[in-house]
């Protein structure tokens, strides 16, 4: 496979405006800069700029918001400011980009959080975020790996889901929320406007598993989805016509139906998860007919935590219907994953205060564990989640097919 990349992340390679050197659309294919088509086989970057409970061991505690409580619970705002810091330093770096490439992968997802780009507080900051950087950092690493990236934004302005996964207080309020709306469009603006030039970014995906199926009224959600993708795209355009933008169904993108209209904009592609099932593409057979119905690609951006023999019969399943795929997700701690990180000593201790009643101070008080201890083990776990002292889950890595028959 042939990639024609060039220039840093900002400002170099090709024109804005003359569309040479990215990845582009042909019918339901995409294709290359040298004219090849391109069949997405990946991973994902979850957990390091969007934390997940269960990548920690945790069950209740999910959500980065609930993360960053326990940990400030447990040892205050400083030091959890500091692990936050060393995390996003370790956690990720060039020689995990380096692995991905050499086990056949073509395609990183990046998924992130909207409050890298604000003031407010995530992570152990309240201003001077640091999301540009680590984004740079990242396409840097791709370019030197011959690596597509794909830039996802997990957790939206008022939270797009109403669940753990967008960081959300229970609902999908980006749809209601005037200002999160504004937001939203704002930030992909401003991202659109800093990467235009960069071929190494395969696209922009607007927003991670829209609109969960718990709620009453989302049918009337869902009539709201394709609008804000489109004003999203509108403001991305202001700046990039270079770039696919891809778009999520609704329910755990799941759900095709809300959506009328694929011609608003000529660079556009659809993205679907799924866990489970049958693995067989009868059990996609509604995304596969979207996916013919519109001519436009289809990418499954998210599947995985199975057995080895569904993650190979699935991703043959996908290979044979022209729809690519990254795999969830590339580290945590544990296994199901590209890179397994060992549990900690002495990390029992805090999954189990994770798990226990904290409803008031005195329930804080009386079942939080020795700060020391806590200290020791948060500083463990960023040490075993470097490269060099995580473990290849070699059977898992074999079954995902990134080098294809190969």
């Amino acid at each position: 496979m042939t990639l024609l990349f060039g220039g840093i992340a900002g400002a170099h390679g090709a024109s804005a405006t003359d569309g040479n050197g990215f990845v582009t659309i042909n019918g339901t294919d995409l294709v290359q800069p040298d004219g090849t088509k391109l069949f997405i086989r990946g991973t994902n970057l979850g957990n390091w700029l969007n934390p997940e409970g269960y990548m920690f061991g945790f069950s209740k505690t999910n959500s980065p918001r609930f993360i960053n409580e326990l940990f400030c619970q447990m040892v205050g705002e400083d030091d959890t400011a500091d692990f936050w810091e060393e995390f996003k330093n370790n956690y990720i770096t060039r020689g995990d980009v380096e692995y991905i490439a050499s086990t056949g992968a073509n395609t990183i997802r990046l998924p992130f959080h909207y409050k890298l780009f604000t003031d407010e507080d995530y992570m152990g900051r309240a201003s001077g975020h640091d999301g540009f950087e680590r984004i740079d950092s990242v396409v840097n690493w791709c370019r030197d790996n011959k690596l597509y990236l794909i830039l996802d934004m997990h957790d939206a302005p008022g939270g797009q889901t109403g669940d753990n996964i967008d960081d959300s207080y229970g609902y999908p309020w980006l749809f209601e929320s005037g200002r999160a709306q504004q937001k939203f469009c704002d930030i992909w603006e401003r991202i659109a406007a800093r990467y235009a030039d960069e071929p190494v970014i395969l696209g922009y995906e607007l927003m991670n598993e829209p609109i969960a199926h718990y709620f009453e009224n989302k049918e009337e959600l869902n009539g709201k989805l394709e609008a804000l993708y489109k004003r999203g795209t509108e403001a991305i355009r202001r700046h990039d016509r270079n770039h696919i933008i891809l778009l999520g169904g609704a329910q755990w993108n799941g759900n095709f139906e809300p959506f009328a209209d694929w011609t608003f904009d000529d660079k556009l592609m659809y993205t679907c998860h799924r866990y489970g099932g049958d693995p067989t593409a009868d059990a996609i057979r509604a995304i596969i007919d979207f996916r013919d119905r519109t001519g436009l690609p289809m990418y499954m951006g998210e599947l995985g935590h199975n057995t080895d023999e569904w993650q190979e019969s699935f991703s043959r399943t996908l290979e044979a219907n022209n729809i690519g795929y990254t795999f969830w997700p590339y580290k945590k701690l544990g296994d199901s994953c590209m890179m397994g990180i060992d549990r900690p000593e002495g990390w029992d201790k805090v999954v189990t205060f994770s798990e226990t009643p904290r409803t008031s101070y005195a329930e804080i008080r009386d079942n939080r564990p020795d700060a020391d201890s806590v200290r020791m083990a948060m500083k463990e776990f960023i040490r075993n989640s470097r490269f060099e002292n995580c473990h290849p889950q070699e059977s898992y890595i074999r079954s995902i097919r990134l080098n294809g028959d190969k």
